[in-house]
């Protein structure tokens, strides 16, 4: 008889690799989905509070409880309006896009000076006229946001600063758009709508540096003599000549890395947080004062970390588009 194979797949996803710490805390959106319809943005960002759990009306149609009550899992994410900065034009060239001009309003909050310098005064009418006159040449129009955690419960000033792509209709009709918004505060209902679809982009909770049982799931060595050198250890990491291979689990960072989640379902969006605040507030978050987010399922990262929601990318065919109806809501 010939040698009997013996069952050992390989420890740790590739996928993920490199596993190093994420470069910032605030996750950075590196690619936008096109939709149709008029222009509008396509991502929104909150603070994760915490999770519960809701009963809910269970409408897929090919859903074995269809039409009765099923419990599903919520995260809440605080959803305080943004503030719009600027318009950034881009122009497409041989080397990607570069950035081609901005248009900075006049009144940006002050807590922005925490982040940077701010000039003593924009001259906002002379970047709109130039984005204007050379809309023939731009390939992609951007906002520059803000949030505003002052108006959060989260205890913080600091803003976070980032870009959001503005999707659908020309290119015109986004400037014109894009106008409208300038020097303005966008909520999350301007955005999303309840029964949507969005992909979650976030950096995961920090872990540290872990040996390769809990970072990669290696199996735990037997407690006999052949194992007397470590027991939460890989058999073997091959040969070392010509070298070892990248492909070997190995101790090193876990967590802090920056992930997407796709299709999550927001069952409900909020007006204020009195309804669904517990008495002494969120655990390590504290009061929700604004708007808030409720997502079936979980979303990478502690509380108070920032969460941008994206338009899905890659949206389910089948999926219910309709409001979901909410029977229940868990507060303790």
């Amino acid at each position: 008889m010939g040698h009997r194979r013996t069952h050992a797949p390989r420890r740790g996803s590739l996928a993920f690799r490199p596993r190093v710490r994420a470069k910032s805390i605030v996750a950075r959106i590196r690619s936008w989905p096109e939709i149709e319809g008029p222009p509008k943005l396509l991502a929104f960002a909150g603070y994760k509070v915490g999770m519960t759990h809701v009963v809910m009306i269970e409408d897929w149609p090919n859903a074995p409880l269809y039409g009765r009550e099923v419990i599903r899992p919520v995260t809440i994410i605080e959803t305080p309006p943004l503030f719009v900065c600027a318009i950034r034009a881009y122009e497409r060239t041989s080397y990607g896009l570069k950035t081609f001009s901005e248009a900075w309003c006049e009144n940006p909050p002050k807590d922005l000076e925490r982040v940077f310098t701010v000039p003593e005064k924009f001259n906002m009418d002379d970047g709109i006229s130039e984005i204007e006159s050379s809309l023939d040449g731009v390939s992609e129009l951007r906002l520059i946001v803000c949030c505003q955690p002052r108006k959060a419960g989260i205890h913080k000033k600091k803003p976070e600063v980032f870009e959001v792509k503005i999707g659908g209709g020309s290119i015109k009709e986004q400037f014109e758009y894009a106008r409208k918004l300038l020097g303005n505060e966008i909520s999350i209902t301007d955005v999303f709508s309840e029964g949507q679809y969005v992909d979650v982009i976030a950096v995961t909770k920090g872990k540290g540096f872990q040996g390769v049982i809990k970072r990669h799931g290696v199996k735990i060595l037997p407690r006999w003599h052949k194992h007397r050198k470590g027991h939460r250890r890989i058999g073997s990491i091959g040969p070392a000549h010509p070298g070892v291979m990248w492909t070997i689990p190995r101790a090193g960072q876990l967590g802090f890395h920056q992930r997407t989640e796709y299709n999550k379902r927001i069952l409900k969006i909020g007006g204020s947080g009195e309804e669904i605040n517990p008495r002494g507030g969120f655990p390590h978050y504290g009061i929700i004062r604004s708007q808030y987010v409720l997502l079936e399922g979980s979303v990478p990262g502690p509380p108070k970390r920032l969460i941008k929601m994206r338009y899905p990318i890659r949206p389910p065919s089948n999926a219910p588009t309709t409001k979901p109806k909410i029977v229940y809501m868990y507060v303790r």
